[in-house]
């Protein structure tokens, strides 16, 4: 009887095999796993019960015998409305415009716009995440001031921004009839914000540049994950360049600086909790990608999984009383109310401009542009917060970026070539 709390209050030093600091541990109901299976559980008061009803009316055949005032409502949520379309080549992506009659000029000016456009709403983000999640408000002489540690209320900023920003731009503009079941938007929704809390969770144990550097080898598992929920193949270059990353993010995450101080040290516990932002957002791409094959827009497709995204982390929040913690939190330190609104801002405005990227240059410009952005994150990080790399580590992250663009340079060529097949023969699909 006395052994379980022996081992809560020990899981914080077994999971990360080092002594952890006062400043990030204050007790072991602050420790990255127990509040992860907190939140798990908050979700999970809500998943459920949605699971049941969504059992209950697909028994009882609602669809054929359900009347009533509700009956539009549990029809949209539980069934949808139309069957599935055929699945495009790029899945999650609209077919892109071609333009039409547009000058050089004008190109390279929409060009320049959607580049300048994603690399300030993600590179201020970046720094905002790391600022947040790492420095102390309200420090003075006498006092070293407070972290935020909520990551959750973090997530929960981003996405209510973005489902208004997303209900907008659906309600001012035209967009395809709806005809997917709701329910299978929360699927997409839950792996999202559990990726997004690790990412937030993560920075408190690695440094940003690894996080970077891990985002960019997520391709190794969107792979793994394409071939087990999509049934995908892929080329040779694919699994080439894949490899290549791996070594790549080894190098750096093996290098070793000296004097390295706590916040560029990478732990056990920042690992794993990177693992788990790769997995959550392989599924999510992954099952966005499926979600696709009904009829919709990326903005509808913004909308349906950020209504269950807010609702899920609101509904965990208040079940745990965070809501209102991390309110006064904000009320105490106005400079975490800027930074906390920038950050969702910059969340917002980034997902736009993604789909108007893709929409007018395509995914490989697209690519091209974010890749870039990776790699001025990680410059800028180094000069803002003075995070040092060696030199096989910097040879490293060389090696990561050279694949990335070796990827779309071979994608490219791919697409060219698919287009030159003659009628009859097949492809292999690609990512």
């Amino acid at each position: 009887r006395f052994c379980l709390p022996l081992v809560l209050v020990s899981l914080p030093t077994m999971a990360t095999g080092e002594e952890i600091p006062p400043a990030l541990q204050d007790s072991w109901g602050d420790f990255w796993l127990f509040r992860f299976f907190v939140n798990a559980a908050g979700y999970a008061s809500i998943v459920v019960p949605g699971f049941l009803l969504i059992q209950y009316f697909k028994r009882r055949n609602y669809l054929e015998t359900g009347r009533g005032i509700c009956f539009p409502v549990i029809k949209s949520c539980v069934f949808g409305s139309e069957v599935k379309s055929v699945h495009q080549e790029d899945g999650s992506l609209s077919p892109r415009a071609e333009p039409t009659e547009s000058s050089t000029a004008r190109q390279v000016f929409k060009l320049l716009f959607c580049a300048a456009g994603l690399q300030a709403s993600y590179l201020t983000w970046g720094v905002l995440q790391e600022r947040v999640m790492t420095r102390t408000y309200g420090a003075t002489e006498t006092d070293p001031g407070e972290k935020f540690k909520d990551s959750q209320f973090l997530v929960f900023m981003n996405r209510i921004l973005a489902f208004t920003v997303a209900g907008l731009y659906c309600a001012l503009t035209k967009q395809p009839r709806h005809g997917a079941p709701m329910y299978k938007y929360s699927f997409a929704s839950l792996s999202n914000i559990l990726s997004s809390w690790c990412q937030y969770e993560a920075l408190k144990y690695i440094s940003f540049p690894t996080q970077v550097l891990a985002k960019a080898s997520k391709v190794i598992p969107v792979m793994m994950m394409g071939k087990l929920v999509s049934r995908k193949s892929y080329e040779y270059w694919e699994y080439l360049t894949a490899a290549l990353i791996s070594m790549g993010v080894s190098m750096f995450l093996l290098s070793s600086a000296p004097n390295r101080h706590m916040s560029t040290v990478t732990t056990f516990s920042g690992i794993v909790l990177l693992a788990g932002y790769i997995i959550f957002d392989s599924f999510t791409s992954n099952w966005q990608d499926a979600l696709f094959t009904y009829k919709m827009s990326p903005v509808q497709m913004m909308f349906g999984v950020n209504v269950f995204s807010c609702l899920f982390t609101v509904g965990s929040l208040l079940e745990q009383g965070a809501l209102l913690e991390s309110l006064r939190f904000m009320a105490r330190h106005s400079e975490f109310m800027a930074h906390a609104v920038l950050l969702s801002v910059c969340s917002a405005c980034g997902q736009l401009f993604i789909f108007y990227t893709i929409n007018q240059f395509g995914a490989a410009v697209f690519t091209i542009i974010m890749t870039l952005r990776q790699a001025f994150a990680i410059l800028l990080s180094c000069l803002i917060y003075g995070h040092t790399v060696t030199v096989v580590g910097g040879l490293g992250v060389a090696v990561v970026f050279m694949a990335l663009f070796l990827r779309v340079y071979a994608r490219s060529r791919m697409k060219k070539r698919s287009k030159k097949v003659p009628p009859g023969e097949s492809t292999v699909q690609k990512v």
